[in-house]
């Protein structure tokens, strides 16, 4: 990947960190056995399903791809709330912060590829 594919995929990136932080957030915060273990859950997975759409923007930027990246900031925002684990601030905000992160940065993209004709810039 040359420089210029950097600049321009440098959302997907941070998206892809994004990803892998609500991968290992649970080890590093400490909250693995929250809500019987669902906040673990709920950033594991939705962590990895974050970081593969990412990557799949990397390789082939589409439209369809931000949209789903936004609707998983908003499962990342509804999450603590849905799964039970709302009242444990380290989890909920996580979730919470993750979820503005994620939704923020798709949104973003949806807008630039808009203006760029379908390419992110």
């Amino acid at each position: 990947m040359n420089t210029q594919e950097l600049r321009t995929h440098w959302r997907e990136w941070l998206m892809l960190l994004f990803g892998a932080w609500l991968v290992v957030s649970p080890f590093v915060l400490g909250f693995t056995a929250v809500a019987n273990g669902m906040a673990m859950w709920s950033a594991v997975i939705l962590g990895l399903i974050v970081a593969g759409f990412a990557v799949a923007e990397i390789m082939k930027p589409r439209m369809w791809e931000e949209g789903v990246s936004a609707v998983l900031g908003v499962c990342l925002i509804a999450a603590p709330f849905a799964l039970g684990f709302a009242d444990a601030p380290l989890a909920l905000w996580n979730s919470v912060i993750m979820g503005v992160l994620v939704g923020g940065d798709a949104i973003w993209s949806l807008i630039d590829m808009r203006h760029h004709g379908g390419h992110a810039a």
